[in-house]
This record gives structure tokens, sequence and C-alpha cells, in this order.
């Protein structure tokens, strides 16, 4: 067993259990969190456990793939991906129809998946790899402004439908130029220009989600202040209401596994608010558990840019696990009432298609990285 494991299983071990760990506490949570779905009649538990099991074993699979796979090959089609995400964004905003106005997905077929995926992994290995060719060479305007307008492409496209999503990408590309060693007035200029067409988009209207975004920030913002918003939505008040409830019944020890109540009903209990059904049935212990699984990850992910000697490498590696973790992290954020509700998937953890495939593979990438062992190398 141990010779096959070190045959198929190569690179960072501790990430691999990381993985396998959210991966089993996955399936465990949401059989409990869809029984919502059951109820109102769109399956059975089983049948639905089935379904996330399959997917969650395409998404392991897509890991176990792009772990064995050559990741400097990425840095050729990186910059294809980058426009071609640009277009697919466009499309699915123009074109396709999504539950709430929120035209996310695209339709192919019998199949869906979400452009900002293939975005976010297009533009993080892009600017890793434009990062890493400037390493050692002064930085001009010029240079920047390839960068910086990549950027606000993309995240402006994905801003038309899914405001967090975007603010989450462009967080992790920020933190890439930082860690890039980008000087801090190009750093400057990059954030005035991305304030600047969040401006233009709030200001205007612009997208099918961006008066939400605006409801949810001011419902925050004023319930710090103990004032409820008037124009904010009911529906997102009774989430967060609810997911309080979760939280406080599940105390330090939870309530147990398939113990719930709660989820049935959070509307979104086994995606966007998964992390209180967590806490509810396994209470504070089970909540600092995942959460210290995550900051594993970052850690592991971190250690896999120091072992690789490869500029590039290290940036894609470093790149790809802020943008998983900062995800983690709003979303139990969100749930314990730190930030406003964004409708951000617990990584690996919420139920989920395409997106726990798009996971598989940054963490497979990653993992990938970490088998490097070359030193001193831009590429």
């Amino acid at each position: 067993m141990t010779t096959w494991l070190k045959k198929n299983l190569e690179g960072d071990y501790q990430i691999w259990t990381v993985i396998a760990a959210l991966s089993i506490i996955s399936i465990v949570v949401v059989a409990s969190a869809s029984g919502r779905l059951a109820v109102q009649g769109d399956g059975n538990i089983f049948f639905l456990v089935i379904k996330h099991t399959i997917y969650m074993s395409v998404g392991l699979g897509a890991m176990w793939f792009f772990h064995r796979f050559d990741y400097h090959k990425f840095a050729t089609f990186s910059n294809i991906g980058v426009f071609l995400s640009i277009g697919l964004l466009l499309y699915a905003y123009k074109f396709e129809h999504g539950v709430n106005n929120a035209n996310r997905w695209i339709h192919l077929g019998g199949m869906t998946f979400m452009p900002s995926d293939i975005a976010k992994l297009s533009l993080i290995t892009n600017l890793a790899l434009m990062l890493a060719k400037r390493q050692h060479l002064e930085y001009s305007f010029t240079d920047i402004l390839p960068m910086t307008a990549k950027i606000i492409a993309v995240c402006g496209c994905i801003a038309l439908t899914n405001v967090s999503t975007s603010a989450l990408l462009f967080a992790t590309c920020f933190l890439l130029m930082f860690i890039g060693r980008v000087p801090s007035n190009f750093l400057f200029m990059t954030l005035a220009g991305i304030f600047m067409a969040g401006t233009v988009l709030v200001m205007t209207g612009t997208g099918s989600r961006i008066e939400t975004a605006r409801n949810r920030i001011s419902n925050f913002t004023t319930g710090l202040m103990g004032k409820k918003d008037a124009n904010a939505g009911k529906d997102t008040d009774y989430q967060i209401e609810r997911s309080y409830y979760a939280i406080a019944n599940g105390g330090f020890t939870g309530k147990g596994p398939g113990k719930s109540q709660q989820r049935y009903f959070l509307s979104e209990s086994e995606s966007d608010f998964i992390y209180a059904i967590i806490i509810e049935e396994w209470g504070m212990i089970g909540g600092l558990f995942v959460l210290c699984l995550y900051l594993w990850l970052l850690y592991r992910g971190m250690k896999a840019v120091d072992s690789s000697g490869r500029a590039f490498g290290g940036l894609l590696s470093a790149g790809l696990t802020f943008s998983l973790v900062i995800q983690a992290m709003v979303h139990m954020g969100v749930a314990t009432g730190l930030g406003p509700v964004t409708g951000q998937p617990l990584p690996l953890l919420s139920m989920g298609g395409s997106s726990l495939l798009f996971t598989g593979a940054m963490i497979g990438i990653i993992i990938s990285v970490s088998k490097d062992k070359v030193k001193d190398s831009v590429l």
C-alpha cells in the first residue's frame, strides 16, 4: 500500500492529508445539510449524497491528473485563457439566464459551468508568468499596464454577475503582485484602476447583481451599528439570523452528526452556509478543526513556494493557495457575522459540480509545484 501511494500520490503528502480530511467531512456534512432539498422534493438524501460523492470523485480525479501534469505548460495557454474567459463571461452576462438574475453559468448540453472558474485559473497563471519574468528586472509603466489591464478587465466582467468573486480575485491578484515585488507606486495604480472601475459599475448599476451587492454591504454596515436597513432584502436578514441560531445551538461540542435543525431553514445550507451547519452539528471544536485545515493548506501551499526554485512555480502556487484560502475565510466570516453575505461556497466542502472540478485542478497544480526541486530558475 505504501509503495502504491508513493508511486501514485507524489508531492506534498501533508496537502494530500488535508484534502482527504476535507473530502470526508464534506460527504458527511452534505449528507446532513441536503436534508432541506429532500424535504422540498428536490431529491432524496441518498441520491443527493451519491451525486455529491460522484462530483467529489471527479474533483479528486482532476487533482490527481494535474498533480502529475507539468504545470509549466499552463504558462503557454494562460494568455489565451484570459481572453477566452472574458468572452465567456460577457456571453453569460448577455445571453444566459440564471437564478435571481445571476447569469453566472453557461449551459452546454446537459452540463453547466461557471466561466469565472476559468477566469480565476487563467488570470492567476498569467499574472504569475508575467511577474516571474520581471523578478530580476526593474518595473516600468509599460510592464505594469498589461497586468493591470487584464486584472481590471477580468474582475470587471466577473463583477457584472458576481461581485464577491470579483473582489476575492482582485484581492488574490493584489497579494500576488505584492509578493512578486511590484513597486508600491504601481500597486497603488492598480488599486486606483480597480476602484474607478468598481465605482463606475456601482454608480451606473451596470450588472445583474450590483444592486444586490450594494444592499448586502449596506445591510452589514448598518447592522454593525445595531440598525436595520429598510432597503436590504428580508431574505438576507433571515439567512444571517438562521446562521447565528445554528452556531448558537452548536455550542462547544455540537448537536451531533445529522441533528442540525437550521438545515431546514437556511436556503443554501448545503453550500453558502455549510460552515454554520458544521458548527451546529460539530460545535466550536469542529468549526476550529475545519479552520485549521484551511490554515494548514495555506501553510503547505506557501511551503511549496520555498521548495520550488522557479519563480513561476512559486508565484503560481502562492496565487492559487491565496485564492482557495481567502474564499474559505470569507465563507466562514459570513456565517459568523464578520462580513456581508457573499454567496461564496466553502472550497471542497460545499455541494457543487463544476466548482469541485476546478478546485481539484487548482490543488493539483499546487501539489505539482511542490514536486519541483529545480533551483534559481524563472520558469
